[in-house]
């Protein structure tokens, strides 16, 4: 772990795009999980200051109801960041795992679930969110994380099945064989770690893709307009004529800026992960 960091500084350092990117994860992270509670949104409003431009007191200036559009953003943090990881967690769980246990296994397991990643495959993933999340018409952040995950873990299993396949052939899984260590053990102790640097700026990557994906859903309006988020904020600014005044427009700007930022800064990392896991990118 020690060298880890180490050789994780060392890159981070060189490379000031993926330093960059790692300052701001860091930031969004903290802003999600201490912003609430320095940031309250009020629940009627200000009729009387809607609409102000930036000042020192209102940063982004306010929105219809005259609240805080920076407190907005701020609160809307938390929930966006929930969501998006868990959803990336349940991709990536899922997929490792049925790539690792069906690569390994081979045989009438491997072509059995092969073909129902296939189906997956050919699924049109974005409308098939949109439909069920209209039924379900939930903002419960493990429901919505479910919701996002139901065909992302697909292409993830078929990679993780193919890196598997090539590995049940080398020595070490041999000597695992003899051993007669058990499918969990070789799953997790033998492939996994071989795997790991894939999976992980997947991850990375899948946090993004999710988050994209949750905002579409509230900008659409198929998920409950309920509580503050990035989603939620663009869908009102939609709704109250931000396309048509210029006086809602940081309204609409602020939540896109702070998604494209945020992407921004996890494909910036991301290049650190993968030059830390591929010595051959790695800057001297």
């Amino acid at each position: 772990m020690k060298d880890f960091s180490r050789d994780l500084w060392r890159i981070l350092w060189a490379d000031k795009s993926a330093l960059l990117g790692a300052i701001l994860i860091l930031c969004y992270g903290l802003v999600a999980i201490f912003g609430p509670m320095f940031v309250h949104l009020s629940t009627f409003g200000h009729q009387d200051a809607s609409y102000l431009p930036p000042s020192p007191k209102h940063l982004l200036g306010t929105d219809t109801l005259g609240q805080d559009i920076l407190a907005e953003i701020i609160v809307g943090t938390r929930p966006i960041m929930v969501v998006g990881l868990l959803a990336a967690t349940i991709t990536t769980f899922v997929g490792v795992l049925i790539g690792l246990v069906t690569g390994y296994l081979g045989g009438w397991v491997d072509v059995v679930v092969m073909r129902i990643v296939d189906i997956a495959l050919t699924i049109p993933g974005l409308p098939l969110i949109i439909v069920i999340a209209a039924v379900i018409h939930s903002s419960n952040p493990f429901v919505l994380a479910a919701i996002l995950s139901v065909t992302g873990w697909a292409g993830l299993a078929r990679a993780v099945r193919s890196q598997a396949i090539s590995l049940r052939t080398m020595d070490f899984m041999a000597a695992a064989r003899i051993q007669g260590l058990p499918l969990r053990n070789i799953v997790g102790r033998q492939l996994l770690p071989n795997v790991g640097p894939y999976v992980a700026i997947h991850f990375l990557l899948g946090i993004t893709g999710a988050i994209y994906a949750e905002v579409g859903l509230f900008l659409l309006g198929v998920a409950p307009l309920s509580g503050t988020n990035w989603g939620i904020m663009i869908n009102l600014a939609m709704s109250q004529g931000a396309l048509y005044t210029s006086k809602s427009i940081l309204y609409l700007l602020a939540p896109m800026a702070s998604i494209v930022v945020l992407q921004v800064a996890f494909v910036f990392f991301s290049r650190a992960l993968d030059s830390l896991f591929n010595p051959r990118l790695r800057v001297q």
